[in-house]
């Protein structure tokens, strides 16, 4: 017998399970090596687990092939399982192997109106959101978690993203569909709560590119580019952060060489922001795909919003032409508007996240045996994310109408960013402990929200920055200070 080990400070007894000796009495055949175990009982019976001697130098799918069939997979150098260039075991189809709960690709039913907010909403809203929910269910679903998980983003979904009508939101003519600022952030919400990273391309396009066209462009770009951006034949990213600069994108120079921005490796145009070096003013620029000195390079190994093509941007002498310059923008006031109404419609994707990871848990707790949704504790998770998804869409609902009657200042919208962002990242916590083991899948949407969460909860202002905007409108007092840059004493 080994010697005991020492588990968490108490002492185990390790034992040998020997195999039973045959006796001349005994009709139970001796144990071999190439002998099937016999069958264990399952159902409500308990079963003895005996532990088994693995040879893990020799693959352990090398098995006699039956007729018809292709016989073992080939083997490697060095002994082990050619898999055609991938590593590990082959992909697991969860819909077969897990049958216990349905996974995100058949998208569950919206249950996370408590309080009837619904009742909100004017009958054009509530047919928007219903066309949304529609096409993300039945279009985006069953692609998702693939393309997420490959981060590439589905080009041929495009179209049917298009058909939604969401783009240009509330710009009116120019082939634009004119929308309520309300109508825009349910129907953000309506997307997000299926795939956020389908939200934020529609939101980099929509909600800052075209905004910023209309209401900073010239009638001559007007004409050229919002139409053809309305139908998505045209898509546009939208660029303003520096390296050196991150939240303090005042700060901006006109040198910078490199400028993150979200539909920048595919975009047929940019919105780029940068300092005139004549005037040290701020300036917006139309730079088309393919120009000289142009250069985008895709960001790689994202843990959030991966089916986004973020990338790096490179200028170096691009020459834009005096008609690709925005002539609204002179300042960085000018583009305050398109940040106001940009981060009323940001803060509705942790809205619509928080209610897709809701009608996730609530589906995957009723369906589990026990069931799941019975235990006290799983109930008050359920509560508390509840809870929050109500104060968010109020909170939501009322940013837009605050914008719509003109109240809205940078300070609600920051706040309101800010709040529902955080929120939210305690409704996804609390689904990805309701779900376990499969809390971490992406095939059951809740751990692939936990990630998507994260570069939202950064992007449009961080939580810190967006909370000192609105301290200092309440207080009067500007808190934010450059770093003193003092000598080490070490």
């Amino acid at each position: 017998m080994p010697p005991p080990s020492r588990v968490a400070g108490r002492r185990r007894r390790l034992l040998m399970v020997r195999p039973r000796r045959r006796t001349a009495a005994s009709s139970v055949p001796p144990l071999r090596r190439d002998a099937a175990p016999p069958p264990s009982r399952v159902a409500g019976r308990r079963r003895r687990l005996l532990p088994t001697r693995l040879d893990l130098s020799e693959p352990a799918l090398d098995l006699p092939a039956e007729a018809g069939s292709p016989g073992p997979p080939p083997r490697a150098a060095g002994g082990g399982v050619s898999t055609g260039g991938k590593v590990g075991l082959p992909a697991l189809d969860v819909a077969l192997a897990f049958p216990q709960a349905t996974p995100a690709s058949l998208f569950p039913p919206a249950v996370s109106d408590y309080y009837q907010l619904d009742d909100l909403l004017t009958d054009e809203e509530k047919a928007l959101r219903k066309k949304v929910r529609g096409v993300m269910e039945k279009e985006i679903a069953p692609i998702m978690t693939e393309y997420w998980e490959k981060a590439e983003f589905p080009f041929h979904a495009i179209p049917k993203l298009a058909s939604l009508g969401l783009a240009g939101g509330t710009t009116k003519g120019y082939g634009c569909p004119g929308l309520s600022l309300t109508a825009s952030a349910i129907a953000t919400a309506e997307v997000a709560r299926v795939d956020a990273s389908c939200s934020t391309f529609i939101l980099v396009h929509a909600s800052l590119v075209m905004p910023t066209i209309a209401l900073c462009g010239s009638e001559s770009q007007k004409q050229q580019y919002l139409q053809s951006l309305a139908q998505f034949k045209t898509l546009g990213c939208w660029a303003l952060t520096e390296p050196d600069y991150g939240s303090d994108a005042s700060s901006l120079r006109t040198s910078a060489s490199k400028v993150p921005s979200g539909n920048s490796t595919f975009a047929d145009m940019l919105i780029i922001l940068a300092r005139n070096e004549d005037t040290n003013q701020l300036n917006g620029f139309i730079v088309k795909k393919g120009v000289s000195g142009l250069k985008a390079t895709k960001i790689e190994n994202k843990i959030g919003l991966r089916m986004v093509q973020n990338g790096d941007i490179v200028l170096n002498n691009v020459f834009v032409p005096e008609e690709d310059r925005l002539p609204g923008i002179c300042s960085f006031k000018d583009i305050n508007e398109v940040f106001a109404m940009s981060r009323v419609m940001v803060a509705w994707q942790p809205i619509g996240i928080s209610m897709g990871v809701f009608d996730m848990c609530h589906r995957y707790l009723k369906e589990r045996k026990s069931p799941l949704a019975a235990f006290q504790l799983n109930q008050e998770k359920l509560a508390r994310m509840l809870g929050n998804i109500q104060a968010m869409v109020l909170v939501g609902w009322r940013l837009c109408k605050m914008y719509e009657s003109g109240k809205l200042t940078p300070g609600h919208s920051s706040l309101g960013k800010a709040w529902t962002s955080r929120k939210a990242r305690e409704v996804v916590s609390l689904g990805r402990e309701l779900l376990g083991g499969n809390g971490i899948l992406a095939d059951f949407l809740v751990a692939k929200a936990f990630c998507d969460l994260e570069p939202i909860f950064s992007y449009e202002g961080t939580y810190d920055i967006n909370s000192l905007v609105t301290g200092n409108e309440i207080t009067g007092i500007a808190s934010f200070k450059p770093a003193v840059i003092a000598k080490s004493r070490l």
